[in-house]
């Protein structure tokens, strides 16, 4: 049976002028500012209007760590959205904006898929409305008024030596990691070591995706640590005067978009941070908008349950009082099974040996979001290679661990494969009351929170500090710093820091190898394994099979 491809889908798919798609929702089109037919930011008279709204409930969607085999946690959260909807709840889906990294690399985009997606699919997977241009762009202006301030004479004492800030492009690019500037003759800057991250790493896309509105944009980005001066103080992005300009440049980027799902439902599209290397939610004023618009908002964290979940609930709900009502758990019969051993193209064969070794990852993930207080539906995204017994094991599993369970097939069905599902999350909404609660409070030391997430949600047994680690945390904490929380760099392909260790990794050690603060962003940035900042390309990137057709048609894209 030959299934089309994500994009040949979108391409067949009927759009609705998005003035359509919001009017349905009681959006007027004066409260959009459009870009094009099919896209439009909410402008901020309409985000002011409606703050005076009562609030829906709020699901996350999450997942089990990210295997070769593909889990569709994202295909799920609209699919789940465009359910909802067909039973009648008024239903905003909120979503991250992709980065063009793992779109030409080896990840590809994050629209959904199958007939569970969001479009136009190819303007949100590559330019959008701007919003990552934008946010580059303030960055390497922050960077350039940084080297030209040293240039013109240095009336700030910056140590060439402890220049922290670093230059961004959205795109996967090992060789910039580590550069060297300045090169050339005395007019082309001062030589120095300098380092590229890519975009969605930044503090500016996490400031940008934690700013309530404009003023509070602004002081965030006042407050961001460029360098230290040779009395060892730190140097702001206010005292370098940079924090207008950047301003500016941030303006609509600080607007959340509006697209629409394949059945025309409101998606909310903002923001984009990595979960494995910065904070993994969207924005905070999209997930706001979308509470206040609709009955329940269906929103999602970057990668497994131990980065994007973790990091949604003890940074974001922390710093914006959010208190999810319900948690979606997404795993795969073929994950499970290649969390216990089964080489990837032997996944679709039926192995119940290995479904319950690999189901302890899940176990795990169950765990860690319980610890929080949230209740917890299970989902098994479909595959065709499914059998009936993999899929009764599976949900006999959950049942015994207190987590309703439902079979997703909203890749092959849309929103009428996801019903199922969303009658699970709509009983658990009913029946089960969620008694929120983080997993450290502000009071502990920054060591002692690292320690709180490495044990109680990566099942590690301590930590071992590197001593830049150990220096760096004991520097936070002088500087004032200590009470923030923590965001942990970590690979997405563990629970460990260590990608080979499937499962449910017990008896080790996690290894911190560096921290600094992001003090516009408000968490301590926590560096563990061997994690990169910048990702590189595999050997044959998805960049190879994309192109444009005759008649100006994107092909390839997934």
């Amino acid at each position: 049976m030959a299934f089309k491809s994500d994009i040949e889908i979108a391409h067949e798919a009927e759009l609705w002028p998005i003035k359509q798609v919001a009017a349905n929702i009681g959006v007027d089109e004066e409260d959009l500012e459009l870009y094009g037919k099919y896209k439009a930011k909410l402008s901020e008279e309409y985000l002011e209007k409606i703050s005076k709204n009562e609030k829906g409930k709020l699901v996350l969607v999450t997942a089990i760590n990210p295997t070769p085999a593909g889990e569709g946690k994202t295909t799920t959260s609209v699919g789940l959205g465009d359910a909802l909807n067909r039973l009648g709840k008024k239903c905003v889906i909120a979503l991250r904006e992709p980065s063009l990294g793992p779109c030409f690399g080896i990840k590809g985009g994050a629209a959904g898929g199958g007939y569970a997606q969001v479009v136009p699919m190819e303007d949100i997977n590559l330019h959008f409305t701007g919003d990552f241009h934008a946010i580059t762009s303030a960055n390497n202006l922050l960077a350039a008024l940084l080297d030209n301030h040293i240039q013109q004479g240095n009336e700030l004492q910056i140590d060439t030596r402890q220049v922290i800030w670093k230059r961004c492009e959205d795109m996967n690019d090992r060789a910039l990691r580590n550069v060297v500037i300045g090169l050339g003759s005395k007019m082309d800057g001062v030589v120095r070591e300098d380092h590229f991250v890519i975009t969605v790493a930044t503090e500016i896309m996490a400031i940008l995706c934690l700013a309530k509105d404009m003023k509070d944009l602004k002081d965030r980005l006042s407050r961001i640590i460029v360098a230290y001066n040779y009395n060892n103080e730190p140097v702001t992005a206010g005292d370098l005067n940079a924090v207008g300009a950047m301003a500016a440049l941030l303006k609509d980027a600080l607007k959340p978009n509006l697209v629409q799902t394949l059945e025309h439902n409101p998606v909310i599209i903002h923001g984009g941070p990595f979960a494995n290397i910065a904070h993994g939610c969207n924005s905070i004023r999209a997930t706001n908008a979308a509470l206040h618009m609709s009955d329940i908002t269906v929103t999602e964290a970057g990668f497994g349950a131990d980065l994007g979940a973790e990091k949604f609930l003890d940074i974001k709900c922390r710093m914006n009082g959010l208190a999810p009502d319900a948690v979606v758990l997404v795993a795969t019969v073929r994950a499970l099974k290649y969390n216990g051993g089964v080489p990837k193209d032997q996944l679709s064969t039926e192995n119940l040996d290995a479904l319950k070794k690999g189901i302890v990852n899940l176990e795990k993930h169950i765990e860690n979001l319980q610890q929080y207080g949230i209740p917890v539906v299970v989902t098994l995204n479909a595959f065709i290679s499914d059998t009936d017994a993999e899929v009764k094991f599976v949900e006999d599993f959950c049942k015994e661990k207190g987590c309703d369970f439902a079979l997703s097939e909203v890749w092959e069905k849309g929103g009428a494969g996801g019903e199922e599902l969303a009658k699970a999350v709509l009983n658990t909404l009913e029946n089960k009351k969620s008694d929120f609660k983080l997993i450290y409070v502000d009071e502990l030391t920054p060591e002692e929170k690292i320690e709180a997430v490495a044990k109680k949600i990566y099942g590690a047994d301590g930590v071992i500090y590197a001593p830049a680690a150990k220096k760096q945390l004991k520097k936070i904490a002088e500087m004032g710093y200590g009470k923030l929380p923590v965001c942990m760099a970590k690979t997405q392909y563990s629970l460990s820091d260590d990608p080979s260790l499937l499962g449910r990794p017990s008896g080790f050690e996690l290894n911190v190898r560096d921290a600094y603060v992001s003090a516009g962003a408000g968490f301590i940035v926590v560096l563990t394994g061997n994690i990169m900042t910048m990702p590189g390309l595999p050997k044959k990137p998805a960049a190879f099979g994309i192109d444009v057709d005759d008649n100006g048609n994107i092909v390839g894209l997934f």
